[in-house]
């Protein structure tokens, strides 16, 4: 290797990709995090209790609907008024809504709450990615989304479990402003970081007008497509999951999700920069047919060994396919509209949740015991596998070229000046 090629891999490789901000972003992610998931498991029994059990489903829902919602108008601010703002407008709203939990006691108190909570995952995430795009060169997307996606999966690992702790050894009312103080440091975090939208804008009310190619940014189709039909699975999983912990005599509802977010963080740790090597469909194929087969164990499970096994296979699944979506995402997207593009994926990702759950959530109202909760779990891997033929299709449809990032010998040929 020549001395120049040498000092072109330090400098592509080197130190730009993990700077000072990006740990106070990956801080402040997991945090976040931690925060709106941490009351997740505990939430379908404390609505019941309240008298609300034929709600159930509309936890997750309602939660995935102003999420959805606010993704097109997340999209236009992130790119105009800038990526901070956006994103402490998201930890803003989980701070607030941590602290208000144990004073709305009614049924409708807690489904308004609920859908007002909702606007935190509607924004914060949509320019915490336009944030890293930002900051990182494309060829190390996929590493850069992986490494912050180990942070995430901290936050969604170590929540539910700190947040079934919480409540069962001490109260709902101590879990509920926890997740408030974790919101409140992720803030703190945030005002320490620099902006990296170079043209930004005063906010003005003029911008929540949606023009119609605002709303939906049609370069991430499918994105789009693929994770609509994968994330499905995560709204029937945090449905049914506590139910199926409970029936096989599993009494923390939160482990499940701290056994699939261990899984996810080895395989990010262990193949980060797969999709970056290999590209973006191999690595989201695989990807979606370890999700199917999550599904089916779940599906099957009848003991805590298959309990346990599925949620390292459903780990294993978000662990690869989370960060390959989103640097597929940006790969497709305009510059100019990457945070509309990113919202735009976001919206399949709510969609796919609040379907998932709201069906979920009828399936048990409506079919008792193990067959209802088995029947949520196969229609999910269904879905999965349908995003799986989406995938084969895109692939044979000569879609193959732009979906792979150049390899390294390409990247240093072009360095070079060769052709």
């Amino acid at each position: 290797m020549t001395a120049r090629s040498s000092s072109t891999r330090q400098t592509r490789r080197g130190p730009s990709l993990y700077t000072f901000s990006f740990w106070l972003l990956a801080s402040s992610n997991f945090l976040f995090c931690a925060s709106f998931s941490m009351m997740i498991p505990e939430l379908p029994a404390y609505l019941t209790k309240m008298g609300g059990k034929e709600y159930v489903g509309l936890i997750i829902a309602l939660f995935t609907l102003t999420a959805g919602i606010s993704r097109p108008f997340s999209g236009k601010i992130t790119d105009t008024v800038g990526r901070v703002p956006v994103m402490a407008f998201g930890s803003i709203v989980c701070f607030v809504c941590g602290f208000l939990y144990p004073y709305l006691l009614t049924v409708w108190g807690f489904l308004t709450l609920r859908l007002i909570h909702g606007f935190s995952t509607g924004t914060k995430p949509t320019a915490t990615a336009a944030y890293v795009a930002d900051m990182v060169p494309a060829n190390r997307r996929g590493e850069a989304m992986g490494t912050l996606g180990l942070f995430t999966a901290m936050g969604m690992s170590l929540g539910p479990a700190i947040g079934s702790w919480l409540a069962t050894d001490f109260s709902m009312q101590l879990m509920f402003w926890t997740s408030s103080a974790f919101a409140l440091l992720s803030i703190v975090i945030l005002l320490q970081m620099p902006e990296t939208l170079v043209s930004t804008q005063p906010f003005r009310f003029s911008l929540l007008r949606l023009k119609k190619e605002e709303i939906f940014d049609k370069s991430a189709l499918p994105p789009f497509i693929v994770l609509l039909l994968q994330s499905f699975s995560s709204g029937v999983v945090l449905i049914v999951v506590p139910t199926l912990s409970t029936s096989l005599g599993i009494a923390n509802k939160g482990l499940f999700f701290s056994v699939y977010t261990i899984a996810s963080l080895g395989i990010r740790l262990l193949f980060s920069r797969s999709s970056d090597r290999y590209g973006r469909l191999p690595v989201l194929f695989i990807s979606t047919c370890v999700l199917v087969v999550s599904m089916v164990l779940l599906m099957l499970a009848n003991s805590t060994a298959w309990f346990w096994t599925a949620a390292v296979f459903y780990g294993m699944s978000w662990g690869m396919n989370s960060p390959t979506v989103q640097a597929w995402t940006v790969d497709l997207s305009d510059e100019k509209t990457r945070g509309r593009a990113m919202a735009t994926m976001y919206i399949a990702l709510e969609a796919g949740i609040g379907l998932g759950a709201v069906g979920a959530g009828w399936v048990l109202n409506n079919v008792v015991g193990e067959p209802g909760m088995a029947a949520s779990f196969g229609v999910s891997a269904i879905m999965a596998l349908l995003a799986v033929g989406y995938l084969g299709w895109f692939w044979r449809n000569g879609n193959r070229q732009r979906l792979i990032p150049m390899n390294e010998a390409d990247e240093m040929a072009l360095v070079d000046g060769e052709p």
